[in-house]
């Protein structure tokens, strides 16, 4: 948080590095965010630029209130969530996104992969609030309070779309991913 907020005051006084270096901190996180929101690495990957792109633009206004880690993931998840309500949308191609983990054990790299892939799946067949909860709290280290107000409802439906999401994830992955 400390070297977030130095970031920020590098970034306002115009320092490309300091912008540089958060992007580098955060891409791989909000990339995940964004690839299992849309299922698509393309559209993910749009969706991660505009975000960089829009923060780099107003730097000058921004003002860190939380968690920047929080901030940029809920920006992915607006981003996602207008691309998906976007009539030019293509349709979603599931069997095209391809794992962003680079192991060096070629074995190790498979078995991701196919983990990957697996999660992937499971994830887009849960309904978007639920598979959005899930991300945002797993992968975007949101408070389930933070979501809440993002999507306008009670932590306690925050909660149960995340505890509902899981059991469904649960079930579906029954028995496919072995540890």
């Amino acid at each position: 948080m400390a070297e977030d907020k130095i970031l920020i005051l590098r970034c306002k006084a115009k320092s490309t590095d300091a912008l540089r270096r958060v992007y580098q901190k955060y891409r791989d996180d909000l990339l995940i965010i964004a690839i299992a929101l849309l299922n698509d690495v393309s559209s993910a990957e749009d969706v991660l630029h505009d975000v960089f792109v829009a923060f780099a633009q107003n730097i000058a206004q921004f003002r860190l209130t939380g968690s920047l880690r929080g901030y940029l993931a809920t920006c992915v998840a607006n981003r996602a969530r207008n691309m998906l309500k976007s009539p030019r949308r293509n349709s979603i191609n599931i069997d095209s996104v391809e794992p962003i983990a680079v192991l060096n054990d070629p074995s190790d790299s498979i078995v991701c992969s196919e983990q990957f892939d697996i999660l992937r799946r499971a994830l887009a067949q849960l309904p978007d609030e639920q598979r959005e909860t899930v991300v945002l709290h797993l992968h975007g280290c949101m408070r389930f309070k933070q979501i809440a107000a993002e999507h306008d409802v009670s932590v306690n439906t925050a909660k149960s779309r995340y505890r509902y999401g899981i059991d469904k994830l649960r079930v579906i992955l029954n028995g496919q991913v072995k540890s």
